[in-house]
């Protein structure tokens, strides 16, 4: 069977974080409200040549390629800038972006994340009804300017050319800057791990007409998944031209409570693996961690490595995102379902179930993952008291071409719903994701010779802010939004 190609992507067109990703061991978040509408769509035509596009992006990772290859020392320098817009940005700017917010005014881009966060994501609240975040997150943001670089000198270098551009801070400013977020990724050893030490970024999807290397694992998705305007946007109405090739931003401001976090491993440790192994408590420790997020350390998923760390596995990717939870329907031993990797893509739980439920295809659910951390490494006196004493955590994004069902769905339906993934014929419930699920924490199979039993656990990671916003195609700033 032959199946039609998707129509060629303009790359050209498109933002680089979306598909590719903004090239990053530094990155700045510019939180912005519009002061001046005329003033800013005049500075917004000066602004958008430093936008970075898809293609650009390829070019950066070819040339960081060819400096490995050729064994050059230090790290090549670049500069990546993209720019997305909240509801309120368009509202301001009198765009008209209802075709983008085809659900109304309940449709998660309209209400905007400060009222979908206490209303469908599980934030707490505070008595006026806001969710409990810094101040700066409670007021209206127009727009979010990303910066990345490869050093602090190069995106501070940007970020005052771009305050200068928009006269940010004098008389004549057309934005003020609400507040700006500096993410860095870790040092050494850590690069690329997210503060509780675990690999990241390893399960974002294959792009069907994008991406070129195709490794085992799920399915590729269509270029509609992420981007709109194209094959797989569910949109039941036609994008506007201009609303094309864009990608809705969610972003999440997530502090992590990382030695806490390590305490509860050091405290609940599992005493024997899954074919009744006695474990030292370090062992016991690391087992726990690795079945909250459904993979160690080193990336390697628990559904093939399930009681023993494999680092080649997990530097392996041509193996390390290849597994389903084949044949586990009703069982926790090998991945407690409630796991962090499992509750945010369940794979054959739902694509594969057993009779007599029907298949539920789930491409339509897969987010495309970005983010960098924030905050210093874990202090001596945190690691002695077992206490944050330092805020960190992760600047969270992700692109898809709906947040109804891309973000909002996973962290509402699947994350906070113990209940999920269904499976009837087990006696206990799943539970919350471990990581980030909300409501009354503690999930069943962390023990994979108890898988019955219950662990209650604290909240270790709290969101601190957040906002929807949408990153618009290069066409759709000149075209519409800068006139």
């Amino acid at each position: 069977m032959t199946t039609t190609p998707p129509p060629a992507l303009d790359l050209n067109n498109i933002q680089g974080d979306v598909l590719s990703g903004l090239p990053k061991k530094t990155q700045y978040y510019i939180f912005f409200a519009i002061l001046d509408v005329a003033k800013f769509k005049a500075d917004l035509k000066k602004f958008i040549p430093l936008i970075k596009t898809v293609a650009q992006v390829l070019k950066d990772r070819d040339a960081i390629a060819d400096h490995k290859k050729k064994k050059l020392p230090g790290l090549v320098p670049m500069d990546g800038v993209n720019i997305s817009f909240s509801h309120t940005g368009f509202v301001k700017l009198g765009v008209d972006d209802s075709t983008l917010a085809q659900g109304g005014p309940t449709d998660p881009f309209s209400l905007g994340q400060k009222k979908d966060a206490v209303t469908n994501l599980g934030d707490p609240n505070k008595l006026d009804g806001n969710p409990d975040w810094d101040d700066d997150f409670l007021r209206d943001l127009h727009g979010l300017i990303l910066i990345s670089g490869e050093s602090h000198t190069s995106i501070d270098k940007k970020k005052h050319e771009i305050d200068v551009l928009f006269r940010v801070g004098t008389s004549t400013a057309s934005i003020e800057e609400i507040t700006t977020i500096r993410g860095d990724v870790r040092p050494g050893d850590e690069d690329g791990h997210e503060h509780f030490g675990f690999q990241d970024g390893i399960s974002n999807p294959v792009v069907d007409g994008f991406d070129t290397v195709i490794n085992p694992g799920p399915k590729v998705v269509q270029p509609g998944v992420i981007l709109t305007g194209h094959p797989g946007d569910p949109a039941s109405n036609p994008r506007a031209d201009w609303a094309t090739d864009g990608s809705f931003l969610a972003f999440r401001y997530l502090f992590q409570s990382v030695p806490e976090f390590n305490q509860f491993l050091k405290k609940n440790p599992v005493k024997k693996d899954g074919n009744g192994n006695a474990l030292t408590p370090e062992q016991g420790s690391e087992l726990l961690g690795a079945r909250m997020v459904g993979r160690w350390k080193s990336g390697a998923p628990i559904d093939l490595a399930p009681f023993k760390d494999d680092p080649a596995l997990g530097a392996d990717p041509t193996r390390n995102n290849n597994f389903f939870f084949q044949g586990e329907i009703n069982s926790q031993l090998r991945c407690p379902f409630a796991a962090h990797v499992r509750k945010t893509n369940p794979r054959n739980d739902l694509e594969v179930p057993p009779a007599p439920r029907p298949p539920i295809p789930i491409e339509g659910r897969r987010i495309m993952r970005r983010g960098i951390q924030f905050g210093p490494e874990v202090s001596q006196d945190e690691q002695k008291l077992s206490k944050t004493l330092h805020g960190r955590g992760l600047l969270f994004v992700c692109y898809q071409s709906s947040l109804t069902n891309g973000f909002q769905f996973l962290q509402q339906s699947w994350a906070n719903a113990p209940k999920f993934p269904p499976f009837e014929t087990q006696p206990e419930d799943p539970g919350l994701d471990p990581l980030i699920g909300q409501g009354a924490r503690a999930m069943s199979g962390l023990d994979p010779l108890a898988e019955q039993t219950v662990l209650p656990m604290p909240t270790f990671i709290t969101a601190r802010g957040g906002e929807y916003f949408f990153s618009p195609s290069i066409k759709g700033l000149k075209n519409t939004i800068a006139v």
